[in-house]
């Protein structure tokens, strides 16, 4: 009679913990994008509480970093760094520092002086740069012309025009910073999306992840599903925004050499551990192209990537081509 006791007793600590066990997701538009989030948690009160601090963290970094948000600390930089050095935040000083060594890393191919004629585009209103305007801002784009002082924490420019811009970056880390936010409350299966850039957290109630590539040319449709665990994931892409203009598709990923859109490749996805980084080298492999970004990649320990040129050929690094066989 006692063990019936005491096994009701248990039954009755447990059992309004797996009532309440439930996976909870929430889907909202920041940084110009899609944030959704997906989480599994014992109670959907703490649950919920979770999703909204990824939210509230999303805004913060997109009210931080955001080139059309006049009073973002980024919009500070770019009106005053050409006339004076600008103290900003150790977060803002960092990534910044971050981008220039992604800059380094890929010869220039990253490059979020980019703006400096990116800015002149406009995908909604279709408005492209005439060509002299183009190129006599096309000297402004260079990651060197970005000083910075690690001692004051300070950024300046050292040439007139130029502008940079996180777009290549932020939404990485911001999803970083987000699963570490999940992380410190306990979650261990969630997955963070903000548009292309995907962070997994765990794994699914023991099955992986299934993460989808698009096509880029059918947004019905899919070119590949990949189980994943633990992992990162991001993809840029000629469709994310666009318009097209005499037969030419005008997109957001500026060839730091040219300051037009890079037509070599419709998209490339590349894998690893965090979103900072897997965000910022599917930038750099789409200018690189085909064969300079397939080669930087197997360079890099930890990272995969499936490029697709403009003829639709999928091309898959090393590490993918294995697990394909």
């Amino acid at each position: 009679m006692k063990r019936h006791k005491i096994i009701i007793f248990i039954l009755a600590i447990v059992w309004p913990q797996l009532v309440n066990a439930e996976w909870v997701s929430r889907e909202e538009s920041i940084m110009g994008t899609i944030i959704r989030v997906e989480l599994w948690h014992d109670q959907k009160e703490q649950a919920n509480q979770a999703i909204q601090a990824v939210i509230d963290e999303m805004h913060r970094i997109d009210h931080l970093m955001s080139p059309y948000k006049p009073d973002s600390e980024l919009s500070i930089i770019n009106k005053l760094a050409a006339k004076q050095a600008v103290v900003i935040s150790d977060e803002l000083f960092n990534l910044i520092q971050r981008s220039i060594q992604f800059s380094k890393r890929t010869q220039g191919a990253f490059d979020i002086t980019f703006a400096s004629v990116g800015s002149l585009y406009d995908y909604r209103k279709k408005i492209k740069p005439e060509p002299s305007e183009r190129l006599s801002k096309l000297p402004a784009i260079n990651y060197r012309h970005i000083k910075i002082d690690p001692t004051k924490k300070t950024i300046a420019f050292s040439q007139k025009d130029v502008q940079i811009d996180l777009g290549g970056i932020a939404k990485g880390y911001a999803v970083d910073r987000a699963i570490t936010l999940l992380t410190d409350r306990g979650i261990a299966s969630a997955i963070i999306t903000a548009g292309g850039d995907s962070r997994i957290l765990g794994d699914k109630k023991g099955r992986p992840w299934m993460v989808g590539i698009r096509d880029p040319r059918n947004k019905q449709a899919l070119i590949a599903a990949l189980p994943m665990t633990d992992a990162a994931i991001s993809t840029s892409g000629d469709y994310e925004r666009y318009f097209e203009s005499d037969g030419i598709r005008y997109h957001h990923i500026i060839s730091p050499n040219t300051g037009e859109s890079v037509h070599s490749i419709r998209s490339v996805t590349v894998l690893g551990t965090d979103t900072t980084t897997t965000d910022a080298l599917s930038t750099s492999v789409f200018v690189l192209g085909q064969i300079k970004g397939m080669k930087l990649i197997e360079s890099i320990p930890e990272v995969e990537t499936i490029i697709i040129d403009q003829a639709g050929i999928m091309y898959y690094s090393k590490g993918l081509q294995k697990n394909l066989h």
